[in-house]
């Protein structure tokens, strides 16, 4: 007798049965089954549309991978940073496809805007040190100019005021103090942690900065001096004589600060670390290779110990 391979695998023919041992026609198995040949093609019209082609399940598997690296970011990630991601597990994609797909389902990442509480008072009477960096930030090797400066924060209880150190070359930021104040203690503070991740071993490294009363302060210049710091400053009110930590700030505050509220200043300052630590040590950077500061200068550490 004839076989009856499926729906799927019937011949089309005029409705003449088939030879024996071949298929039946649409048409009679149509009739045998007491269903319509109209309602058959009907139904393998919905069937094949509910069946993605490769194409459209390669679309649908990046677009799912792309929410959750989004998401991973805490929604910080734009099409650059979320592609360095999914080629690092494996994925062979583009940028522009990212975008496109990023796009199309509504999401993006955080563009910083610049933004400046002005946080520099400079002391009238201070004498000022040179600057050794003419907005040479990186320098092409770890420690060779660390930036620092303050940026004013604010919660439930009062306002706050976070002092940052980071490497101009890595862009790990090496130390940092918040404290409901600017002072020189609080720079102290922040060299102090800063030398201590380095293990001591950071004379003749330059610490630059606005002309901040803190930064000129005695007690900054007695701490640099025990750990053997050259300290630099750029003009007065020129932002671009210390852009990095202009853009350091941007980031936290665009990616973090201004998307959340603080009750109290503990809570603030325990904000600030985990940030600061994710920033280190998971948060992608594009002038670094699209990786984070501690894997850059863990990449740079294997390539000294592979040519020594």
């Amino acid at each position: 007798m004839a076989k009856y391979a499926g729906p799927d695998d019937v011949a089309e023919t005029s409705g003449t049965p088939t030879p024996q041992g071949q298929r039946f026609s649409i048409t009679r198995m149509a009739r045998l089954l007491t269903v319509s040949t109209s309602g058959f093609y009907e139904w393998r019209k919905r069937r094949a549309a509910d069946t993605l082609t490769p194409r459209q399940q390669r679309r649908a598997d990046l677009t799912v991978k792309i929410l959750a690296v989004h998401a991973d970011s805490d929604g910080t990630y734009g099409s650059p940073r979320i592609t360095d991601e999914l080629r690092e597990h494996g994925e062979r994609v583009n940028y522009k496809t990212v975008a496109k797909i990023m796009a199309e389902i509504g999401v993006e990442g955080i563009s910083p805007r610049t933004f400046k509480v002005r946080t520099t008072v400079v002391d009238p009477d201070a004498s000022f040190p040179p600057d050794l960096v003419s907005r040479e930030f990186d320098q092409g090797r770890p420690d060779a100019v660390w930036t620092t400066d303050f940026t004013y924060l604010t919660c439930g209880e009062g306002d706050m005021y976070l002092c940052a150190i980071r490497d101009g070359h890595t862009r790990r930021v090496l130390g940092h103090a918040v404290a409901d104040h600017i002072g020189a203690d609080v720079v102290e503070a922040a060299i102090e942690q800063a030398v201590a991740v380095r293990g001591g071993r950071v004379r003749g490294t330059i610490l630059h900065s606005d002309r901040g009363g803190e930064f000129t302060a005695g007690l900054t210049g007695k701490a640099c001096a025990r750990h053997g710091l050259r300290r630099s400053m750029g003009a007065t009110g020129i932002c671009w004589d210390n852009s990095p930590s202009e853009s350091l700030w941007s980031t936290f505050k665009h990616e973090f600060y201004y998307r959340h509220i603080f009750a109290r200043k503990t809570e603030l300052v325990v904000a600030v670390d985990n940030w600061i630590d994710r920033y280190n040590t998971t948060r992608r950077h594009s002038a670094i290779g699209g990786i984070s500061p501690i894997r850059y200068e863990q990449s740079l550490t294997t390539a000294s110990a592979n040519a020594a």
